[in-house]
């Protein structure tokens, strides 16, 4: 059926444009050659006639010269006229050759498109897409692929093996966390495929380590004691936790574990670096027990300024020291707390200003659990 439309399409637009050219075609100049052909038997009547009146002696014959003159004269324009229209004529050959040409093409490409064409293909839906070659589908089309071989055979633990990890370089987080899931259901769990696992929480997250991404890294030590990510990772987990004494002193155990050649050497001893300037640099401190002890024996004018004023504290140490990650979470926090839904923006825009990597992430997915984010 669909090649039938196909066709009957194809020729009545075919039809529709050789019609556009050949109509002017076949068309002739209208009057032209017929009305001088005419005026030249009409002039040569007149010197018959005019022959006729001077031999009966109607006119004289100066007259008839005359009038002979005249008409020899309109009936060489007239018969010059005519051949200009018959050269005109001779363009024929052309409109032919025109309308042999417009006959032509349609029927060479028809026979060209049978050929090497395809017009019994219907156009192809992703169902046939996914039927090629895998070499020449796109990523899109190789998940999609995989995803409906996993619908068909959802206890496939190798498939969901493989798209766990192009799920994440697609940042689909949420799915990679599922399929890795999947995987564990059926193949059973791994160091590899916890860790995995436990990653792809992670990321879904913003990149904190949640309770579930944490109990994923233990079940992979626990298969693995030197699984490398689920070590990195936890001990990530300790940092931004502010732990970061324990977490340095896990990230120095693992260098010692890794072996020579290990691609984690790199990432370990950066970690180990920032944890230590940390430590070392001044901490924005909140308002401790004392404090709060203190500010409920004040009035409420009183107790508001003391907050205020320790909440303007923070934020200038902040400014000195934009590095540090909890400082930057108490200060939204307590904006947030006193009403300054700006304030507390204003906080985090400048927090996602100083801070890289993993703690600009834990920072924004604080703020984001207390409804803040920065506009646009």
């Amino acid at each position: 059926m669909v090649p039938m439309l196909f066709w009957i399409a194809a020729a009545a637009l075919t039809l529709a444009a050789s019609l556009a050219v050949l109509v002017p075609l076949t068309r002739k100049a209208a009057g032209t050659e017929p009305a001088g052909r005419h005026d030249i038997e009409v002039y040569r009547d007149q010197l018959q006639e005019v022959e006729r009146d001077a031999a009966r002696g109607v006119i004289e014959a100066s007259q008839a010269e005359q009038a002979k003159v005249e008409i020899a004269r309109r009936l060489l324009k007239a018969d010059s006229d005519g051949q200009a229209a018959r050269k005109a004529g001779s363009g024929g050959v052309v409109r032919l050759a025109g309308l042999a040409g417009v006959l032509l093409v349609p029927l060479v490409s028809w026979g060209l498109y049978s050929a090497i064409g395809a017009p019994g293909v219907p156009g192809e839906p992703l169902a046939q897409r996914m039927a090629r070659n895998p070499a020449e589908s796109s990523i899109d089309e190789l998940i999609a692929r995989a995803e409906k071989h996993l619908a068909d055979n959802p206890d496939d633990a190798r498939g969901w093996e493989i798209l766990g990890p192009v799920y994440m370089r697609q940042q689909r987080f949420a799915d990679a966390a599922t399929a890795w899931r999947n995987a564990i259901r059926i193949a059973g769990s791994s160091a590899q495929r916890e860790s995995a696992l436990g990653e792809a929480i992670a990321a879904a997250a913003g990149g904190v380590v949640t309770a579930d991404a944490r109990a994923a890294f233990e079940r992979a030590l626990a298969k693995d004691p030197n699984e490398p990510k689920s070590r990195f990772l936890l001990a990530s987990g300790l940092a931004q936790e502010g732990k970061l004494a324990e977490a340095a002193d896990a990230w120095q155990q693992m260098k010692l574990a890794l072996a020579a050649d290990s691609p984690w050497h790199e990432p370990v001893d950066r970690a180990i670096a920032e944890a230590k300037a940390r430590l070392e640099a001044p901490v924005a401190k909140g308002p401790n027990v004392d404090d709060v002890t203190a500010a409920q024996e004040m009035t409420p004018q009183d107790r508001q300024q003391m907050i205020e004023s320790m909440v303007a504290g923070l934020d200038e140490k902040l400014r000195a020291n934009p590095d540090d990650v909890e400082g930057w979470q108490r200060l939204i926090r307590s904006y947030v707390v006193l009403g300054r839904a700006d304030d507390a923006k204003a906080a985090l825009a400048r927090a996602l200003a100083g801070l890289e990597g993993d703690k600009k992430d834990q920072v924004s997915a604080f703020a984001a659990e207390l409804g803040v984010k920065v506009d646009g």
